[in-house]
């Protein structure tokens, strides 16, 4: 026995010491809302990177964690409901899994919502990779009523399963271990014959290098259209072609497309597993989150819900992030320390004025730049990323979408539209970065045309107001509605000019939680990391083109040149142009010019009115047309620009000449 024991553990080490020399990547997969990302935090601690995946605007996170003398690369890929994608977030999750490296496979899922889990589970396994299913939440589970069979599970399956309540780190020990020494998985599906068939057929057809080649014939089969890159990667024109013939085929012999009848059987077999391991009690829910889940999505009480969730983010990013925080660092830390001591230092040691002025200057890169970078900007970035990982956590967002999905639905879009909207009363920078969230490229276009047209960032907003009060409320309403009347005419007109489908608004309403606070920090801290390395040197090349202009008159020839315009068709005294000139590079500066005319009585109310629309509608700042560059391309952020620019001197003239006309005097 003695013996027999001994060869046991000598299998087990080599065993053991073969994965670990095979398995040094972990791919981390799963629906939205599962927790994937507290259990990523967990494996990686504080060593942390984010970066889009190739190709896309998708945020993947990366991190490392040495175990037994090795590196293991741990990523987190962005919530998947299925790997036949139907969103970029699907197909990023799709293509990493595909990748050629060896890995094994985290699967995280929502142990009460047990059949969309293993539903991903079955698809998984086609990959034939390592795969590690990990049930979390199984405090919920628990409250719910809810009994799985975990070793029967695990026996169908023919994976190791864990269980955890990530949040609380329980079930946590051991789990990196799990991944790395878990076998191969092989399917447990059978289809029908004609497809079991037409899946030999085309992985005929695959490299021999493809380890998931039956994965990749079964969304072949199922009309996986973003395969198209890959596959021209992979084949000839003549292999592509003979795999459509399959296709094709197969879909004529059902009598239907074969991925409804994959689709079925996966169904069939989920359900299948569900009647042997699943069992579910009368439920009992936890009082405080059934009560906000119900009333959050209330077509009555839903409202004053949603309009208290976003007063408190506007509270929190827009007047505590870009107003205090940022008047504390802009006045106090730059203002008093900073840049007096740069100025001073740069003096000192620096003979050539073209130098001092460069890096201290109007348009210096101290002074401008990095005072703009993390003075102004950084303390938004930083309060919207905490309150986004908030409702991220508690699992509002997917219930913001909801109440919003019919207003936006007017402009082509869906609820999800309304997260970058709101964000934008904070930052119209930060907030044209979050359209990522945005499941299609034309609902990215239109809500990025839409900031940057009519969306005030919140220092802006605040001058605005002030403007407001001096004026009659006749003319504060009418400024709100042209404003917003703008806004839905030309999304509105955007959905039917621009190419492409609107996404689908399928979202699950995950139960309200107590977020997390080392969840939410370590994705503040990942994000704002990320804005440092690609943001910052945005402001630094955007300041350099202004010094460049300035030093070549090139800013005092715009001036001269727009004059006419402002003072003819706006109705605008000549030293108003200063005003928008200075509002391309931060509107709440331009905004303040007007401000500023105003209070030395040399605008009338309709002039204000005017200026306020105009000023409003106006070309986005610098910071903001260069984040259109990096997210949309250059030729995207020129079309806006000049869209925007004389579509904002259109709708601002026409407003005072119908004044005139009219004869109104506010």
């Amino acid at each position: 026995m003695e013996k027999l024991a001994e060869r046991e553990n000598v299998r087990r080490l080599a065993e053991k010491k073969h994965h670990s020399d095979k398995s040094k990547k972990i791919v981390l997969v799963g629906s939205p809302n599962v927790g994937k990302s507290v259990i990523f935090g967990y494996l990686t601690g504080q060593y942390v990177t984010v970066s889009n995946y190739p190709g896309t605007t998708v945020d993947v996170f990366h991190g490392k964690v040495q175990h037994e003398g090795q590196s293991v690369e741990i990523i987190d890929t962005p919530g998947a409901n299925s790997l036949i994608p139907n969103s970029e977030d699907e197909r990023v999750t799709r293509d990493i899994i595909l990748s050629g490296e060896d890995k094994a496979i985290l699967q995280v899922g929502d142990g009460k919502n047990l059949f969309r889990t293993l539903y991903l589970t079955l698809q998984i396994m086609e990959s034939s990779y390592p795969v590690v299913l990990n049930l979390n939440m199984m405090d919920e589970v628990k409250s719910a009523g809810i009994e799985i069979d975990l070793p029967k599970l695990e026996s169908i399956l023919g994976i190791p399963i864990n269980t955890s309540i990530a949040v609380r780190k329980v079930g946590m020990d051991g789990l990196l271990e799990k991944v790395l020494y878990a076998p191969s998985t092989k399917s447990i599906v059978q289809y029908p014959e004609v497809i079991e068939n037409a899946i030999r057929d085309i992985q005929k057809l695959l490299p021999d290098n493809i380890q998931s080649s039956r994965f990749v014939a079964i969304m072949l089969l199922s009309g996986d259209e973003t395969l198209k890159t890959l596959l021209s990667r992979w084949l000839s024109p003549e292999q592509i072609v003979k795999i459509g013939e399959v296709v094709n085929r197969v879909s004529a012999t059902l009598g239907e497309d074969a991925e409804n009848v994959i689709s079925r059987t996966l169904i069939e077999k989920v359900q299948e597993i569900l009647s042997l391991v699943y069992r579910k009690k009368d439920k009992s829910f936890n009082g405080i989150s059934e009560f906000l889940g119900h009333y959050s999505v209330h077509p009555f009480w839903g409202v004053p819900i949603l309009l208290l969730v976003l007063y408190g983010m506007y509270e929190i990013v827009g007047v505590f992030g870009a107003g205090t925080l940022v008047d504390f660092m802009e006045s106090v830390v730059f203002g008093e320390y900073i840049n007096p001591a740069a100025t001073w230092l740069v003096n000192q040691l620096i003979p050539f004025t073209i130098v001092r002025e460069f890096l201290v200057g109007e348009y210096g890169m101290i002074t401008m730049a990095l005072s703009y970078g993390f003075a102004i900007v950084l303390p938004i970035v930083a309060t919207f990323f905490l309150m986004f990982s908030l409702l991220e956590d508690s699992g509002y967002l997917p219930r913001l979408a909801v109440m919003m999905n019919r207003v936006f639905r007017f402009m082509g879009l869906n609820g999800k539209a309304v997260l970058p909207m709101v964000l934008g009363l904070g930052c119209d920078t930060m907030a044209t970065l979050t359209t990522r969230i945005l499941q299609t490229r034309k609902e990215r276009l239109i809500v990025t045309l839409l900031l940057a047209l009519g969306v005030p960032c919140s220092a802006q907003l605040g001058v605005l107001l002030a403007l407001t009060s001096v004026m009659p409320l006749a003319g504060s309403l009418i400024w709100l509605g042209v404003v917003l009347g703008i806004l839905f005419l030309v999304g509105y007109l955007s959905s039917k000019i621009m190419p492409g489908e609107r996404g689908d608004f399928i979202i699950e309403l995950p139960p309200f939680r107590r977020p997390s606070l080392m969840n939410i920090l370590y994705k503040t801290i990942a994000r704002i990391e990320w804005y440092l390395k690609e943001v910052i040197p945005l402001f630094v090349l955007g300041t350099t083109i202004l010094f460049l202009f300035d030093k070549l008159d090139i800013l005092s020839a715009i001036r001269y040149g727009a004059s006419p315009i402002i003072k003819g068709w706006l109705g605008l005294p000549e030293k108003a142009t200063d005003a928008f000139l200075i509002g391309f590079l931060r509107r709440d500066y331009g905004a303040a010019g007007i401000f500023a005319l105003s209070k030395e009585g040399l605008l009338s109310n309709n002039q204000i009115l005017v200026s306020m629309v105009a000023i409003t509608l106006f070309i986005p700042c610098i910071a903001n047309l260069l984040m259109i560059i990096k997210e949309q391309g250059v030729k995207v952020a020129i079309r806006m620009s000049a869209f925007i620019l004389p579509f904002a001197l259109l709708v601002s003239g026409l407003l005072n000449w119908v004044l005139i006309i009219l004869g109104i005097q506010l």
